[in-house]
């Protein structure tokens, strides 16, 4: 089916329905850094392009009809004024949805496919989500809608997001977002933060010690490179002195005795204050200073990517290994030549396999946890796009603009589930 592309930003609706087989005839969006993305990851040669969805008169949106089976997008969420208490299509008035509800009126495709954050069903205590699903009864439309999380559809993301899927009463079935929602359940998370990962990364995104000591809880004792005791509540002891001694463990423990955890323990407003970040987790970066931040870390997943500069960044340990190599030549295998034994970096963060030699494994000391922010193509990754789209966007736009497009896309991955289940 064809399908026009609303709020397009840098296309994450897009790409998600093209591959589940449908073309796009023309895209609408407003911010000129977005477009010159959009228009440098996909082909828009011939396509009916608008820029601010406000001004495109009720005849333009005529122009399309016959020619749209889909509308899609991601809307802003706003508050609608009820002062008339007229309800429905009329209380949208002064909003963006307004206008995605004209582009329906006069369009009539049959599919409305629509994205919003997870606050839209509280939003003005609900009054907001029951004004949309007035509207597009009133349009003529059965609607359905749904919770879905990106980190159950292949990406490590834990981000909630509100999808509505409206079909044309005359070309309604059946209800088409229960199964998938129930398969969302099955799924679990089945991906980590490290699978996104660059391998080399430039220095200039690695915390500061100042900017560090701001997340981490008693950064002069965590930064000593030892780990922690946990005891069998899960907790540290209080002072979280580094471990010199195990504590003695308990008969009949069944499980619950004490545990080396090696990480950074990040400040969060809990009871004991921290939550220890291991490797591979992802650390919330915004709003460092702050006494009732809670769920900062992420267990292996990276929390909500929002726009701006990245509010995302992830803990990492170095691993490497002692290897022989040949001092002179170290790529040669020869059997029998000289060797000596070196230290060498395993780049993509797994150890190498374990042998009967205890010093063949190590993990790298200097600084043992570092945190860095991710850089633009992880959070591109994050969403969904593969690289060679976002190396394209890449050569148009500067990383902070970058970082705000990822944030404000949505995940391709939920948008292709969907789609494909849209005939």
């Amino acid at each position: 089916m064809k399908f026009l592309d609303l709020f397009a930003g840098i296309g994450g609706f897009r790409l998600g329905l093209e591959r589940a087989g449908h073309e796009c005839i023309g895209h609408v969006e407003i911010d000129k850094y977005a477009r010159k993305s959009y228009e440098a990851m996909h082909n828009t040669e011939g396509e009916w392009v608008k820029h601010d969805i406000t001004t495109i008169t009720n005849e333009e949106w005529a122009e399309l009809k016959g020619r749209v089976d889909i509308i899609a997008g991601g809307f802003p969420c706003q508050a609608f004024s009820i002062a008339g208490k007229r309800g429905g299509f009329e209380d949208t008035r002064g909003t963006l949805f307004f206008d995605i509800a004209r582009a329906a009126k006069e369009i009539q495709p049959s599919y409305l496919f629509l994205e919003n954050v997870k606050g839209l069903f509280s939003h003005d205590k609900g009054r907001t989500f029951g004004t949309i699903i007035q509207a597009l009864d009133e349009l003529g439309y059965f609607v359905e809608w749904g919770l879905f999380n990106s980190k159950f559809w292949g990406v490590p993301q834990n981000r909630e997001r509100v999808f509505i899927v409206a079909t044309r009463k005359d070309v309604y079935e059946k209800p088409i977002l229960f199964d998938l929602l129930k398969q969302q359940e099955l799924n679990g998370v089945n991906v980590k933060l490290r699978g996104v990962l660059e391998r080399e990364v430039d220095e200039k995104f690695y915390l500061s010690k100042e900017q560090t000591e701001r997340l981490v809880f008693n950064m002069e004792t965590s930064i000593e490179n030892k780990p922690f005791i946990i005891d069998d509540q899960g907790r540290l002891n209080k002072k979280l002195t580094p471990m010199k001694i195990s504590p003695t463990l308990r008969a009949q423990s069944h499980g619950n005795e004490p545990k080396v955890v090696e990480g950074l323990p990040i400040r969060e407003a809990t009871k004991q204050g921290y939550t220890i970040a291991t490797d591979g987790d992802s650390v919330n970066l915004q709003f460092p200073d702050s006494k009732t931040r809670r769920g900062r870390v992420g267990n292996q997943i990276a929390n909500t990517l929002q726009a701006g500069e990245t509010n995302q960044g992830v803990v990492e340990v170095t691993i490497g290994a002692s290897i022989g190599r040949n001092p002179e030549n170290p790529s040669d295998r020869t059997v029998g030549a000289p060797t000596e034994q070196r230290l060498e970096i395993n780049q993509d963060g797994t150890s190498n396999t374990l042998t009967s030699v205890q010093k063949d494994n190590y993990v790298i000391s200097k600084p043992p946890f570092r945190i860095r922010k991710l850089t633009p193509l992880e959070t591109f990754r994050l969403q969904g796009f593969p690289d060679e789209l976002f190396y394209k966007a890449q050569e148009v736009n500067s990383n902070s603009q970058l970082y705000k497009q990822a944030g404000n896309s949505v995940t391709v991955n939920v948008i292709e589930a969907i789609a494909k289940i849209i005939k």
